[in-house]
């Protein structure tokens, strides 16, 4: 039995939209669990999927990609590249449906996201992620990302209390990639 075909839209209309504020979503009510239940952290979800979806500047070109995972005919996952600072993008909600991990659906989608790095320029891909998702460190790591200190840029800033940054920060490994 084959796999079914697996390929990436770049969220860029009506239908994308919706079905990347139900996947965004989706994965952030999940990280906001997780958090929760093995940090005692809090963010405000609606707020991030808003700003996801509505600033023009964050994810989308000519300075980022948003990408929807499509497979087997529904869109199953998602995954953004966005403008840091000079010279330096960050990976963020790189989400795939149950169903679709396992599959190598994870190592293309973030090899994409890497690909259109380069082509715009960047020098740098950074990345967070809660300490406790250990099977997406070792992808990162297996792409060549190495751990490194917290960056100043940290996008979780603008979404929980300033009194828990120092409990987030602890909570999460930071990653980089020189391209």
């Amino acid at each position: 039995m084959s796999t079914p075909p697996l390929d990436f839209k770049a969220v860029d209309d009506v239908a994308t939209t919706e079905a990347a504020r139900e996947l965004i979503g989706e994965y952030l009510r999940w990280i906001a669990h997780v958090a929760k239940e093995n940090y005692g952290l809090s963010f405000d979800v609606d707020a991030m999927v808003a700003s996801d979806l509505d600033d023009r500047s964050k994810f989308y070109p000519p300075d980022g990609r948003f990408y929807l995972v499509r497979y087997d005919g529904s869109f199953a996952g998602a995954g953004c590249l966005k403008r840091l600072a000079p010279g330096i993008a960050e990976i963020q909600r790189m989400y795939l449906r149950p169903h679709v991990r396992g599959i190598g659906a994870g190592r293309r989608l973030a090899q994409q996201l890497l690909d259109d790095a380069r082509i715009i320029g960047y020098r740098a891909v950074r990345l967070e992620s809660l300490k406790v998702l250990s099977p997406a460190h070792a992808l990162y790591r297996s792409l060549g990302f190495v751990e490194i200190p917290p960056f100043a840029e940290n996008s979780m800033e603008d979404y929980q209390p300033a009194a828990t940054m120092d409990r987030y920060r602890l909570s999460a490994v930071f990653m980089e990639l020189r391209l």
